[in-house]
């Protein structure tokens, strides 16, 4: 099985209650995190903006409220997009803000097409993020900005002991009681898997697969004590 694959069965019951859930199993912190991923895409003032990992929408629509750009995203998720279009139809935004299905490794968009690119919770699901970057990249204007969002593991003991034990147990229990066996599901497969991607991909190796990709200025922010980290940077010439 494909980690695209894996991906789309892993999240295929989630989209109706993934927005109030998302909210409430991070503590109200995914808005916070979200916020702080658009601010660095804002404040370019873009025309054009690509969501990679749109899901439900949750970042195009902020994006628009944030910005005057049009706005294209794109996920493997058929179920997430669907949900997606209702929320955007809902925000009235449907001129603005347009989602069709694209792989991030695939993006079936000329070179250099995109003034700021935006993806959350990717890395994880593909098979070669430092590839995955380059095409990200590739998309991206000379100048133009990209900005990423993730969860991450504290690195201070004291936090990450609580961590532990929030994603190995809490988790998956709040998430079957709120949501179901797929929001269980879910929750049990996420704190192994942050913890071994930044086994393999710690943040400064990310940081080097940005730059190899043609990124300058590439910087970072840890979140709410080491449970997510936003990264940012502009396409050199």
């Amino acid at each position: 099985m494909s980690d695209n694959t894996f991906a789309i069965e892993l999240f295929s019951g989630l989209p109706r209650r993934y927005d109030l859930l998302a909210e409430v199993l991070s503590f109200g912190q995914n808005g916070r995190w979200r916020r702080e991923l658009v601010g660095h895409l804002a404040s370019r003032e873009p025309r054009t903006v690509l969501d990679v990992a749109t899901g439900t929408a949750g970042v195009a629509i902020a994006l628009a409220a944030a910005t005057e750009a049009r706005i294209t995203g794109v996920d493997i998720s058929e179920a997430m997009l669907e949900r997606g279009r209702e929320r955007v139809r809902t925000a009235d935004l449907s001129e603005r803000i347009h989602l069709e299905p694209a792989r991030a490794e695939a993006l079936p968009f000329p070179s250099e097409s995109f003034d700021a690119v935006s993806f959350t919770y990717l890395l994880r699901y593909v098979a070669d993020p430092a590839a995955t970057i380059g095409e990200l990249a590739r998309v991206l204007r000379p100048g133009g900005h990209m900005a990423s969002l993730d969860f991450y593991v504290p690195q201070n003991a004291v936090w990450r002991a609580p961590w532990w034990a929030y994603t190995r147990m809490l988790l998956p229990a709040a998430g079957l009681l709120l949501g179901g066996k797929a929001w269980w599901d879910v929750g049990r497969f996420l704190g192994p898997n942050i913890e071994a991607h930044y086994k393999r991909w710690p943040p400064a190796k990310i940081v080097e697969a940005w730059e190899a990709a043609g990124m300058m200025d590439v910087g970072s922010r840890v979140m709410s004590l080491g449970g997510g980290i936003v990264m940012w940077g502009t396409k050199g010439a």
